[in-house]
């Protein structure tokens, strides 16, 4: 009887990146779907969002949007304790901070808790005529570097008209599950 009931599922999702990369920007465009003026944050933001995949199923993602400042990265980890997901979010035209980017990604990753955990990284602002191609983020992010066990995939987007979330948010799924699938396999063994 169970089994013939629809399958609620949730999903706890920590976004992460520099401050200024547009993550408070992505959170309350997939909570309001309109853009919504912010302010650095200071702290941490959370919504629970509930969000239409394209297989017409509807799954429930517990956002957590922490600030991105230099001190406040050292709490990153706190957030990303049994977490299914890191959505992480660069400014795809800000070329200086690149580096600094690809190094708190790669720390993030690190983490032994983390590991394994499917990494969502937005391109954001890729409207802008001076946006980096994915190719050059990919290659100044070292997303090749990152450990065989981590799933990634980077996304394009523009957070302010919500170009291309929908669909780095079905592909974070689709990693969430496939990671959840293996890890029922690993314990039945």
């Amino acid at each position: 009887i169970l089994s013939s009931l629809p399958s609620f599922q949730s999903f706890h999702i920590v976004i992460l990146g520099l401050d200024c990369a547009g993550k408070t920007t992505v959170l309350y465009r997939l909570q309001f779907n309109e853009f919504v003026n912010t302010v650095p944050t200071k702290g941490f933001n959370t919504e629970k969002i509930k969000v239409t995949l394209g297989n017409s199923k509807t799954v429930t993602f517990h956002f957590w949007d922490v600030g991105g400042q230099e001190k406040l990265r050292p709490l990153w980890k706190s957030y990303t304790r049994c977490t299914d997901g890191i959505v992480f979010v660069v400014d795809s035209v800000d070329v200086e901070r690149m580096e600094e980017a690809k190094t708190e990604l790669h720390k993030i990753t690190r983490i032994s808790e983390n590991q394994g955990v499917p990494v969502l990284i937005i391109a954001n602002k890729q409207d802008l005529r001076n946006s980096l191609s994915l190719s050059e983020i990919e290659k100044m992010l070292a997303m090749s570097e990152l450990s065989s066990s981590t799933p990634w995939h980077l996304q394009p987007t523009c957070a302010i008209i919500g170009d291309g979330l929908q669909e780095g948010l079905e592909k974070l799924h689709d990693m969430i599950i496939k990671r959840r699938k293996m890890l029922r396999q690993q314990k039945k063994k």
